[in-house]
């Protein structure tokens, strides 16, 4: 066999996703008071944006190519199929929109000068952001980043995966090895713990990471349940340890965080604001819209654009013009863009959940993000940044826009209720029960299979201490004090 030099053509996949699309992913997960701050850096670093109104005398006169002009509209329509939805298996294939200046501003890198997202957020860290910083340095290529990168995008506040692996390798267009050693890669993140699809394997990465996860140690995470339940003469049978090394594992095991995500972000201290404002309209129907006083509209500057353009000024001042130009478009169409789908997906949980709106926590329904994405033809990871961090302010007060999606229990109507509608309604039979005659769990299943809510005693007793309710031999003893007795 001939040995020498030769060439050869290979075609391969790779995963594009520049810098400017990953701000356009990064801006649909931010709250209006966030997305206001980074507006503020935007308009300091690019001349030619200013805040302001498009007035009817500026239209059409000397407008730059791109539209740039246009303010970002919050009116909806529930036909407007315009909205941004990322793709996350986008492979081998640039974000395209189908307008030219759109496509155009996103091939190009990042203007060193527009502010991060990160810089522009809040204070506080968030958890992605800190997830971002570290798993760069230990992916061995793009590929396997981006899987990361995608994998942290979709936990929750607690520092959590809600989402199934297989189903995130399948969008993604990837297999499920490499998806497992993404998922390995972010389970090597600070805080530790974070990636877990579980309390118990929050847990183990944790024990790993204290080099505690011996085979006596995985026995007692794996039986937390028993643990739970107070059962620990029965679990340390079978972890085969004596009463001293039992007790230092339960030490161990308590020093443990449970919800490492929540370090970081979503704990300010700062009034909520929210981003959506629903009102009943005069039909009968809702209107929907964007709370435009925290979220500044952009135009181009057209004036200062067609005076530094025709002011003879040299090759390269031509070319910042034209990056600061392209900048502002991105940004005008990306908030565009955002608000247009943030609404869509509002009027899609609106829709779903019209009985609360009328009447109450009690007419809650079970909700998936999975079920709205396929309402609205989005992704499911689209509709799970969208509706982090945002809030929705009705009649009936101001609520976080994740509070809409719950599971469900069975009915006797067939349509199941949400969890948030049992545990008001357990909090209403024990808010109203005799003094002289405390509601049991037991007592509560009954009165709720009654209404036609199908829990186990379990569930109720789950949702009772979520609720911060104690037991039926808790509440008689406290009302037994307040009463004097």
């Amino acid at each position: 066999m001939a040995l020498g030099p030769r060439l050869d053509l290979r075609q391969s996949q790779s995963l594009v996703m520049t810098p400017q699309l990953q701000q356009a992913i990064k801006l649909l997960a931010l709250s209006n008071l966030e997305i206001e701050a980074f507006i503020g850096d935007a308009l300091e670093s690019n001349p030619l944006l200013e805040a302001g109104e498009v007035s009817r005398d500026d239209e059409g006169a000397g407008e730059p190519a791109g539209g740039a002009g246009e303010e970002p509209t919050a009116d909806f329509s529930i036909g407007d199929d315009s909205a941004l939805d990322i793709d996350p298996a986008a492979l081998d294939r640039d974000f395209d929109t189908g307008d030219a200046d759109w496509g155009a501003a996103l091939s190009r890198s990042a203007d060193p000068q527009l502010p991060g997202i990160e810089e522009s957020s809040s204070a506080d860290l968030s958890l992605a952001d800190h997830l971002h910083e570290q798993v760069g340095a230990l992916c061995r290529d793009a590929r396997q980043e981006f899987i990361a990168r995608h994998i942290i995008g979709l936990l929750d506040e607690a520092g959590y995966l809600r989402f199934d692996l297989r189903e995130i390798a399948a969008d993604l267009g990837v297999n499920l090895a490499e998806a497992e050693q993404a998922l390995g890669i972010v389970q090597q993140l600070d805080p530790s713990g974070v990636g877990a699809r579980s309390l118990s394997e929050c847990l183990a990465i944790q024990a790993r990471e204290a080099d505690r996860y011996d085979p006596c140690m995985a026995r007692l995470i794996d039986n937390l349940e028993l643990v739970a339940r107070g059962e620990l003469a029965r679990i340390k049978r079978m972890c085969g340890v004596d009463d001293e090394d039992f007790a230092d594992m339960l030490a161990e095991l308590r020093s443990y965080d449970p919800k490492p995500g929540l370090a970081f972000g979503g704990t300010r201290t700062q009034a909520v604001v929210p981003d959506i404002l629903i009102g009943a309209s005069r039909d009968g129907g809702w209107d929907i819209r964007i709370n435009e006083d925290t979220l500044p509209r952009l135009i181009v500057n057209r004036g200062y654009y067609l005076e530094l353009r025709q002011g003879g000024a040299d090759k390269a001042t031509r070319r910042w013009l034209k990056e600061k130009l392209a900048d502002a478009n991105w940004l005008i169409k990306a908030l565009d863009q955002r608000q247009k789908t943030i609404l869509k997906t509002a009027a899609e949980i609106v829709k779903r959940q019209e009985g609360f709106f009328r009447r109450g926590v009690s007419e809650l329904r079970p909700l998936t993000l999975r079920e709205v994405a396929e309402a609205i033809e989005m992704h499911e990871s689209t509709v799970s940044r969208v509706t982090s961090n945002k809030f929705l302010h009705c009649d009936r007060g101001t609520f976080e826009l994740k509070y809409f999606f719950s599971s469900g229990v069975g009915s006797s109507d067939g349509e199941g209720a949400s969890s948030e509608a049992v545990k008001a309604r357990i909090k209403a039979l024990i808010d109203a029960e005799d003094p002289r005659k405390i509601l049991s769990d037991d007592t509560l299943v009954t009165m709720l299979k009654a209404e036609g809510l199908d829990l186990a005693r379990r569930t109720v007793a789950k949702y009772r201490e979520a609720m911060g309710i104690g037991s039926s031999v808790q509440r008689r003893r406290a009302k037994k004090l307040a009463a004097g007795g």
